[in-house]
């Protein structure tokens, strides 16, 4: 545990070096059409952070803030699935980072945010990953952060950010493991149909119309 911790700690000085540099998450497609997750369907979401730990440079928080919010993350966007089979949310808030004030262009902090995920399927009484699954984001790249999230965004809002970059960070690794969940959504089966049939009518429009043959003529007839 005391590895882990650890661990936790200097993933966030690294992060506040800048040392970790990735592509930010847009988790701004809730009003695009659902990603497929098969007979998902949300059941309980626990989320703890007693145990968190804050990176340096960091904005205070405490675990009751980051829970509040991690848990309305994942329910904002997973409570959109209605399949027939329940599957429990276990998540660790294990570090964050809330970017203070900098001098935009030379130091400009980012904020970021480290969590554990394991996730249960209720009919089989069972995790589906033993280990627990460790994400980590960073806030999302907008002209409101371009400057320094510290500048411009209230502690409230950066959380925000980064828990809803986290619960899309979720649902990219559900997807990853897409045979946990069962057979697909129903819109996507009736979307498949969909195109399947638009391929059959326009594979029969595109064939070329038979060649029709006039009948041989008859020899004349002998004037004899």
């Amino acid at each position: 545990m005391f590895r882990i911790r650890s661990a936790i700690r200097v993933s966030l000085v690294a992060l506040a070096a800048g040392v970790f540099l990735s592509a930010c998450t847009n988790s701004d497609d809730l009003g695009e059409p659902m990603k497929d997750l098969g007979q998902f369907r949300l059941g309980h979401d626990v989320v703890v952070a007693e145990k968190m730990k804050k990176g340096p440079l960091s904005r205070e928080a405490t675990p009751e803030q980051f829970e509040e919010a991690m848990k309305a993350a994942v329910e904002e966007r997973f409570r959109r699935y209605d399949g027939s089979q329940l599957y429990h949310f276990g998540i660790s808030v294990e570090g964050y980072m809330l970017a203070t004030p900098g001098i935009p262009l030379l130091f400009s902090p980012k904020s970021a945010l480290i969590i554990n995920v394991t996730i249960w399927d209720d009919a089989a009484g069972k995790k589906l990953n033993e280990e627990p699954h460790q994400i980590t984001v960073l806030e999302s790249f907008s002209k409101t952060t371009i400057m320094g999230s510290g500048l411009t965004l209230s502690p409230e809002e950066q959380m925000q950010n980064l828990t809803r970059n986290a619960a899309k960070e979720i649902q990219n690794w559900m997807q990853q493991n897409r045979e946990w969940f069962g057979a697909k959504m129903p819109e996507v089966l009736a979307a498949e149909s969909k195109e399947v049939a638009a391929a059959k009518t326009k594979a029969k429009g595109d064939t070329a119309p038979a060649m029709v043959f006039p009948e041989p003529m008859a020899p004349p007839s002998d004037p004899s």
